[in-house]
């Protein structure tokens, strides 16, 4: 009777280290990809914000249309402009004339703005030492009577974008070794109500792979379960974000999503195969007297 009880407790304390362990590795993975998505959307967000940042270029009412048309095609191809908008002389004129409310060329008798081209870049070149080359570049032009952009903003952005990277990233060291630890331990303690049967199999001559290969079957797939789940439930999650927010566009990037979900799912995956193979060999490489 009193076996039985035991066996029991054995059996229902073996259960609940599996169950913790899984858990563990479920948690992990699925943080994991949270912060691996919430990575990925500030760069979004960020990127955003750097693209709406424009370098206008104010031409002469001396400047040639030829002349207007060979800068604003040069600056088209280039692979860090995102979009180029002319703004004619005229058009300025309407714009401003529908901001003030008033028509106020016919105080002033004439048209004093000018004939502008908006220069908008793609993220990865708004630093402000490319925009300033850029910016130095086209002032040479002689047609060209001034050159404008945000810079203090600019300035802002970038350094306000660079703290967050750091952090981001020192967050993400800190949590891959928590996760380490975590998973490794969870599995150490449930292989630890093992070490007995590990320890009499090794005695009567069972080698090391023979014991350890059960071992790293089961938790390969707890592994595999815990992952899976983890990262269906941030699939479906980023599926939600998409349909609430959809000015996060996340589905734009569909390899960058995939990739992020591939990479937790390994992740978690190799840590539980590592601490499992790891824990086993500190019982297998103790002595008989050092197990109690």
């Amino acid at each position: 009777m009193k076996k039985n009880f035991e066996e029991k407790y054995q059996k229902r304390k073996l259960l609940t280290t599996y169950i913790s362990a899984m858990g563990i590795n479920f948690l992990v993975v699925f943080l994991a990809g949270l912060l691996g998505l919430l990575l990925f959307n500030s760069k979004m967000v960020a990127d955003h914000f750097k693209e709406q940042i424009a370098l206008t270029i104010y031409f002469k009412d001396s400047s040639k249309q030829i002349d207007i048309q060979q800068i604003q095609k040069s600056i088209k191809f280039k692979d860090l402009t995102k979009s180029a908008v002319f703004t004619s002389k005229d058009e300025a004129s309407k714009i401003y004339a529908d901001e003030i409310g008033e028509d106020y060329m016919e105080f002033l008798g004439y048209n004093p703005l000018e004939s502008s081209l908006d220069i908008y870049f793609n993220a990865d070149y708004v630093k402000p030492q490319i925009i300033k080359n850029i910016s130095d570049d086209l002032s040479k032009y002689p047609f060209i009577s001034e050159i404008k952009y945000d810079q203090p903003l600019l300035n802002l952005l970038d350094k306000n974008i660079k703290k967050i990277e750091f952090w981001f990233l020192l967050s993400g060291l800190i949590f891959i070794i928590i996760a380490i630890l975590l998973i490794n331990s969870s599995i150490k303690l449930s292989i630890y109500a093992k070490r007995f049967e590990i320890k009499t199999m090794q005695l009567v001559g069972a080698t090391k792979w023979f014991i350890q290969k059960p071992f790293l079957i089961k938790y390969f797939n707890l592994g595999l379960f815990s992952s899976t789940f983890s990262v269906i439930l941030l699939y479906v999650i980023s599926i939600e974000l998409e349909k609430r927010i959809p000015e996060l566009n996340l589905f734009n990037e569909k390899l960058t999503i995939i990739l992020i979900l591939i990479s937790v799912f390994s992740f978690g995956l190799s840590i539980t195969l590592i601490s499992t193979f790891f824990a086993t060999n500190r019982f297998l490489n103790l002595k008989s007297d050092e197990i109690y």
